[in-house]
């Protein structure tokens, strides 16, 4: 039997000798399975830890979901979510270490990412050409050139994706959406996003160690530069290094962002983008992502401003994170917990919203709902997750380049060549950036 990855490798250089039609290569109209109302639905999860498991859990609340299928490099992990996979359902799902084998099978309709941010690319682009659905966690990428891969690969393959931006299926995140647009608040000239955490400084570093034996390290580093191990740039905290994060702005950056840019009705990049950042809050901080970061979106006639501070968990309106549009008339300010409004004067009501907290598991059942109907306008589609990650790229750049940016995204490129060098990662032997 010829298998998936074969038959794409094959029917490409076909293609590149003229001997078959480009139409030929529909690989997800060859290897889909159609999943009709009334169908079980087979999803497997790639990276089994933290957001991967969280989104699992809720797909599986879902009877018609079957895991059956889990992968990831720690087999320690692997096989304890293994076995609560076993204990929630009654069967045990197939164990891989090698996400492509995962792609290979046929019975498999959709593929959770929940691996580091510099695998989702890969992750996602191959299971859409080998005709999966996807649900990838934010940020959808690790660099501007891969979200754009991204984005042409769920539309070459026609493929249903969710990105794991929740707040878009919130209903109090709608209710706030609402009122904005109603123009109670009066002109809005300035909104205010910040986030601050304490997990997103490591204040007390350990020396590099040896590859735990249960740890398949060279995998997890895959495309990113090849690099010794240290627990503080593993499990949970890699984020806070510029191979595989971007810190809280990436983070948390791409869920607030999204519902500033959400409640301005943007929908391109800004006018131009100011930075500045670094550990100033903890000048030993051994994570490469800036502690302190303060970042100017322009528009023509607003801005949008991000700021965070790690290592702290305090913020605006007794808050650590959280947004606030400014209006003439009054404020809106929104987390999770809430949505209020702060009258100027006497010029609106005071207003104050408690969400459902079903956000997570509405997004979840939007995905199911989208791919049974193959409506691709999900939740929070591809596109609109590349929108937030760029945000989130494009405030990093700034900092790390120490310069006000302007970005050409039909172009693809800066107005300066030192952040132009940061679009797009050069992959690591013998992974290769895909080109969709």
């Amino acid at each position: 039997m010829v298998s998936r990855r074969s038959f794409i490798r094959q029917s490409v250089s076909a293609m590149a000798a003229g001997l078959v039609m480009p139409s030929v290569l529909d690989e997800s109209a060859l290897w889909a399975r159609p999943v009709g109302a009334n169908d079980q639905i087979n999803v497997a999860l790639i990276g089994c830890r933290s957001m991967g498991w969280s989104d699992l859990s809720d797909f599986l609340i879902h009877p018609e979901v079957n895991c059956v299928a889990l992968c990831d490099i720690d087999k320690e992990v692997l096989e304890g979510k293994g076995a609560e996979v076993e204990k929630l359902r009654g069967k045990k799902p197939k164990l891989y270490k090698d996400y492509r084998d995962v792609l290979d099978r046929k019975d498999i309709d959709a593929v959770i990412v929940g691996t580091p941010d510099h695998w989702h690319c890969l992750h996602m682009v191959d299971a859409c050409a080998a005709g999966k659905d996807v649900y990838v966690e934010k940020p959808i990428a690790n660099s501007i050139a891969e979200c754009d891969a991204m984005v042409k690969a769920a539309h070459r393959y026609n493929r249903v994706v969710q990105v794991g931006q929740q707040q878009r299926s919130g209903n109090h995140w709608h209710e706030m959406k609402q009122y904005i647009d109603s123009g109670k608040l009066g002109k809005i000239a300035r909104v205010n996003v910040w986030a601050n955490f304490n997990y997103a400084a490591i204040l007390n570093p350990v020396p590099d160690s040896p590859v735990p034996a249960n740890v398949d390290f060279e995998t997890w580093l895959g495309p990113a530069p090849e690099r010794t191990f240290n627990q503080l740039r593993f499990h949970g905290l890699w984020r806070m290094f510029w191979d595989y994060g971007g810190g809280l702005m990436t983070d948390w950056g791409v869920h607030l962002l999204d519902m500033a840019l959400w409640g301005m009705n943007v929908k391109g990049m800004p006018n131009r983008v100011m930075a500045s950042g670094g550990n100033f809050a903890y000048p030993d901080n051994y994570a490469e992502t800036f502690d302190t970061l303060t970042v100017i979106y322009e528009f023509d006639d607003f801005i949008i401003q991000w700021s965070n501070i790690a290592g702290t968990e305090t913020g605006p309106y007794g808050r650590n994170y959280g947004l606030e549009f400014k209006g003439v008339n009054g404020t809106l300010v929104a987390n999770r917990e809430s949505w209020e409004v702060y009258p100027e004067q006497n010029r609106v009501e005071a207003v104050k919203k408690l969400p459902n907290f079903q956000d997570h598991k509405d997004h979840v059942t939007n995905f199911l709902d989208c791919m049974r109907s193959r409506e691709m306008n999900t939740a929070c589609t591809i596109d609109n997750g590349s929108l937030c990650a760029k945000y989130a790229h494009l405030g990093n750049i700034s900092a790390r380049v120490k310069s006000a940016l302007v970005y050409d995204d039909v172009k693809k490129t800066f107005n300066n060549p030192d952040a132009d060098k940061l679009i797009k990662p050069a992959y690591r032997k013998p992974w290769k950036f895909p080109e969709p």
